[in-house]
C-alpha cells in the first residue's frame, strides 16, 4: 500500500469527478489525519496547491486501506506546505453520553491529552469528531464537498 507523508495531496477518481484531499498530520497511535479539498471536478485544476488555502473538513481516516477497500483510482499529484495556521496537530471532539444517549460532557483530544466541557462551545462545534471515518462515509466525504 501506497503511504503519504503530510502535505501530500491525493487525487481520487469518484463517479462525480475527480476529489481532492490532503494528508495533514500522522499521529503514531492513530490514522493519518486528512483535509477534504474543495471539489469534485471535472479535470483537474491547473494547481491543486492552491485548494489547499481553504479551511475544510477534516478527519482521521486510514487513507491507504480505505482506498485500496473502495478500489479507487487514486494518485499523489502534488505536495503543498500546511499552512502555519493549521500546523498545530488539529482538536477532535467526542461526546461522552449517559444511559439514554445524551451528552453527559464533552472530550476535546489534541494529538496528546485529554480536556474536558460539559457545554460546548460554539467554536468547538465545527471541530472535528474523534472517530476513526469508514470507507462509506470517506466515499460520501469525498463525492458531496461541494464548490
Amino acid at each position: 500500500m501506497e503511504e503519504y507523508l503530510p502535505g501530500d495531496i491525493v487525487e481520487v477518481e469518484t463517479p462525480n469527478g475527480l476529489a481532492y484531499i490532503q494528508l495533514t498530520h500522522i499521529h503514531p497511535s492513530y490514522p493519518p489525519v486528512v483535509k477534504f479539498l474543495k471539489g469534485p471536478y471535472e479535470s483537474r485544476p491547473e494547481n491543486v496547491a492552491v485548494l489547499t488555502a481553504e479551511n475544510a473538513p477534516l478527519a482521521m481516516v486510514p487513507l491507504s486501506a480505505v482506498l485500496k477497500k473502495l478500489e479507487l483510482k487514486h494518485s499523489r499529484v502534488g505536495n503543498a506546505e500546511i499552512p502555519h495556521s493549521e500546523r498545530k496537530f488539529p482538536i477532535f471532539r467526542m461526546p461522552i453520553r449517559g444511559k439514554k444517549g445524551e451528552i453527559i460532557y464533552w472530550w476535546f483530544w489534541d494529538g496528546r491529552g485529554l480536556t474536558f466541557s460539559s457545554d460546548l462551545m460554539e467554536a468547538q462545534e465545527n471541530l472535528p469528531l474523534r472517530e476513526i471515518m469508514s470507507s462509506e462515509r470517506f466515499m460520501e466525504q469525498l463525492v458531496t464537498n461541494a464548490r
